[in-house]
């Protein structure tokens, strides 16, 4: 074996661990998007429920106006 091949392979080995854990980290932190720190999904609040409902409203208003 000659030195480029032993190198190309050492680099090859070198390169495939960091791109497995680039992507492992991206991925981790995709899911992690969103959540808090225990792990689990922030629960709406009243306010938010009422946002919700009031948005609710507002497309069905904007839809019978459409039809016009």
């Amino acid at each position: 074996m000659n030195a480029n091949r032993l190198i190309g392979m050492a680099l090859n080995m070198i390169l495939r661990r960091v791109m497995r854990a680039g992507i492992n980290k991206g991925m981790d932190a995709v899911s992690k998007r969103g959540k808090t720190r225990d792990g689990n999904p922030p629960q709406p609040g009243p306010d938010t429920r009422d946002a919700q409902k009031r948005m609710r409203h507002s497309i069905r208003l904007g839809r019978r106006l459409g039809r016009f």
